[in-house]
């Protein structure tokens, strides 16, 4: 049935209120900040062979749209929401296999404490933890950690490489054979393989080493969104894993092609490092009743229209009240922010209005309508073209409804075709995210 290879599916999203404004949405529009709905989520996604979960973040609870936080909260997209670094032990314990990815910001973070945090998550975990990198993108965040703005965009990258220098010289200050628990010689551990980092640099300094051992995979599983050329290199240098969302199959494979030879330009193997897309499948029991589902979601224009404001004035900064909505983009428009995310807009909007563009967009690489199997289809024959490695699903706000249908329709229909995993082969999500 299938002539793509095997891929996998992640799962994105974060911790925050899951589906509150449908006539059944029970008790998990408030009881989401126990955690329990992201257990019962987490474990269906393994169930289902899903590779990982993927938890971004943000640090603020934004108010750039006309001066208030009124959209932000209305729709409860940026606020509120939880840390997902200490969620990841929750995720971890009630499951065995998926990798759990949390998002942490190198502009807010010293090295030393996200080394020391990440290393400990990677030992109670097993070997199943990702640290998504990122830099921050919002003035509001940096003001709630005492600057009054974030650093220029390419600089917060320069910041970015020395981090991830340093972390990975502490990730690597214990020797993997340090530990001895030698009971006849009465050594723990030999202070031999025990080192000093001693690391001064022009934004960082640590003497190290850690106080933790090292860990199971010795570093996270390292995941980024470069979509700027500076965000690109650092990925490509850096990352195990990459999400973006070009538009299209052309974009998508235009994307993993520049992202391999850049690996490559440093020195890696292009095939460690896996490129996801995202996407947003609208999937039903039949063709007939997923398209009558998407026409539905685009005939709440209002709402998403209002849903997309908050988004895209948060992540860029950016007050659109301050220009004429049924009017194109400005040219001249630009930000600090997510600099690939306004580029990526503008393809989108074309010629469009603002309002026009926004009542009717939605995060995702591809347009996936129809039944398990149509789905299955189209992104067998998507990842034919593409050449590999996996999709991420994303729907916020999340429902068990949209969860079940990836689980228990769109996962199985994968199988079938021979393209989702069935099983995980390898203790650590590193060595399965390299398995094929």
């Amino acid at each position: 049935m299938s002539s793509a290879d095997p891929f996998r599916l992640g799962w994105f999203g974060n911790i925050a209120s899951p589906e509150w404004k449908n006539a059944f949405p029970g008790n998990d529009a408030r009881q989401w900040t126990d955690g329990r709905f992201y257990v019962d989520m987490v474990r269906n996604m393994e169930r289902a062979g899903f590779d990982f979960m993927m938890l971004e973040d943000s640090l603020m609870v934004p108010d750039v749209y006309a001066g208030t936080a009124e959209l932000e909260l209305k729709h409860a997209r940026y606020a509120p929401k939880l840390d997902p670094v200490p969620i990841v032990s929750m995720l971890a314990y009630a499951t065995e296999h998926i990798g759990i990815v949390a998002t942490a910001s190198t502009t807010f973070y010293h090295p030393f404490h996200l080394a020391r945090q990440f290393s400990t998550l990677d030992h109670v975990t097993r070997g199943r933890v990702g640290w998504n990198v990122v830099t921050s993108s919002e003035d509001r965040a940096a003001q709630n950690y005492g600057l009054d703005a974030l650093p220029e965009h390419d600089l917060r990258y320069e910041m970015a490489e020395e981090f991830m220098e340093v972390t990975d010289a502490l990730w690597n200050s214990w020797d993997a054979d340090a530990v001895l628990a030698d009971r006849e010689t009465g050594y723990y551990a030999d202070f031999r393989k025990v080192h000093t980092v001693d690391h001064v640099g022009k934004f960082y300094r640590s003497r190290g080493p850690l106080n933790t051992p090292r860990s199971p995979q010795g570093r996270p599983v390292i995941c980024q969104a470069g979509g700027s050329p500076r965000g690109r290199d650092f990925a490509a240098k850096n990352a195990d894993m990459l999400l973006n969302i070009p538009n299209g199959i052309d974009g998508m494979k235009a994307y993993r092609d520049d992202i391999r030879r850049r690996a490559a330009s440093f020195g890696r193997d292009p095939d460690e490092v896996k490129t996801f897309f995202v996407i947003y499948p609208i999937i039903a029991a039949t063709d007939e009743e997923a398209r009558a589902k998407n026409e539905a979601w685009y005939a709440r224009e209002q709402h998403n229209f209002e849903v997309q404001l908050a988004h895209f004035a948060a992540t860029m900064e950016i007050d659109f009240s301050k220009f004429d909505l049924d009017a194109p983009i400005p040219e001249d428009l630009s930000t600090n922010g997510h600099q690939s995310q306004l580029e990526n807009w503008r393809k989108q909007l074309g010629g469009k209005t603002i309002r026009e563009g926004m009542s009717r967009m939605r995060v995702q690489s591809l347009e996936l309508v129809g039944s398990p199997d149509t789905v299955a289809a189209q992104l067998d024959e998507a990842m034919q073209e593409v050449g590999g490695d996996g999709f991420l699903v994303y729907g916020q706000p999340i429902s068990r409804e949209y969860v079940a249908e990836m689980t228990d329709g769109l996962c199985p229909a994968l199988q079938r075709r021979g393209l989702l995993r069935t099983e995980f082969s390898h203790p650590t999500f590193r060595e399965n995210l390299r398995s094929f």
